[in-house]
């Protein structure tokens, strides 16, 4: 651009132009490129304003919300950082300044940076990742990197998770090779029940399928159960007990709470029936003599 102001202006004037004015031609090409530069950040945060709007008003979750919001940041941050780059760049060809060292410096810095950091650039990339295909929402019940717990804040850099002891855990995005999520749709709540041998196993899954509907009908945890229980049969035959596994088909995160109430009242229910439910038992014999 300032070689064809400054081309137009000589054959214009008819001869070379004079110091100040070949300054003059660089300042305003400066204020330019900065004016075009300010243009663009303006209008790319428009759009990126007007896309996150539409999105935040097509999703209902407030979940969705904040990681559409995450996702614009990171979008906004990424157009700052090339139309910064591009008006640097263009403003030191102006003033008449080789860019070329400078972009070989900043290669070899930025390789070098890349090599000490590259965990970091993980980090970001999987947060990345994750926040675009939905994975992982706060307050879902999730496995991750070994950890157990509910999701309290997910970011480009970590995932926080607070345990069933309240331990709270960073887990670093880039360690991240399997995300196994309980909160999505439903959960299953598994129950073995360990019996005697000599009960009548019909008679045990009868006792089963109506603590089971007793639990549905009931006003507090009726909502939380999505289906009857589901009984599987005879998981194990076990030293002292035959151990019978069924499940029940839960909200997100609610296995947990619902096999417990479900355990307890099959446990007040067996007593009442007089269901042997068998522990391991010894026998001492003492020699004397």
């Amino acid at each position: 651009m300032k070689e064809t102001i400054e081309r137009f202006l000589v054959i214009q004037m008819g001869t070379e132009l004079p110091g100040w004015a070949k300054a003059l031609v660089a300042l305003t090409n400066v204020f330019l490129i900065l004016l075009i530069s300010w243009a663009l950040m303006r209008a790319s945060g428009r759009v990126l304003r007007a896309l996150n709007d539409q999105m935040g008003r097509a999703k209902q979750d407030p979940e969705d919300r904040k990681r559409i919001e995450t996702l614009m940041r990171v979008f906004r941050y990424i157009a700052s950082v090339v139309i910064g780059a591009v008006t640097i760049m263009l403003v030191l060809s102006e003033m008449g300044i080789s860019i070329a060292p400078i972009l070989a410096t900043a290669g070899v810095a930025g390789l070098a940076v890349g090599f000490g950091a590259q965990s970091l650039v993980k980090d970001y990339f999987t947060g990345f990742v994750m926040l675009l295909e939905d994975q992982i929402r706060v307050g879902d019940l999730i496995e991750v990197g070994g950890k157990t717990g509910a999701v309290e804040e997910v970011t480009l850099r970590y995932v926080r998770l607070r345990d069933v002891e309240g331990a709270v855990h960073y887990v670093p995005n880039g360690v991240i090779a399997t995300v196994t999520n309980r909160s999505r749709d439903y959960a299953y709540s598994l129950v073995d029940v360990g019996v005697a041998y000599a009960e009548n196993l019909d008679r045990v899954e009868g006792v089963i399928r109506d603590v089971g509907a007793a639990m549905q009908r009931d006003a507090e945890f009726g909502t939380r159960i999505l289906a009857p229980v589901e009984l599987m049969g005879v998981e194990q035959l076990a030293d002292s007990a035959v151990i019978l596994r069924c499940r029940v088909k839960v909200g997100p995160s609610e296995q947990g709470a619902i096999r417990r109430e479900f355990q307890r009242r099959l446990k007040q229910e067996f007593d009442a029936r007089g269901i042997e439910i068998p522990f391991p038992s010894r026998t001492v014999y003492t020699k004397t003599g």
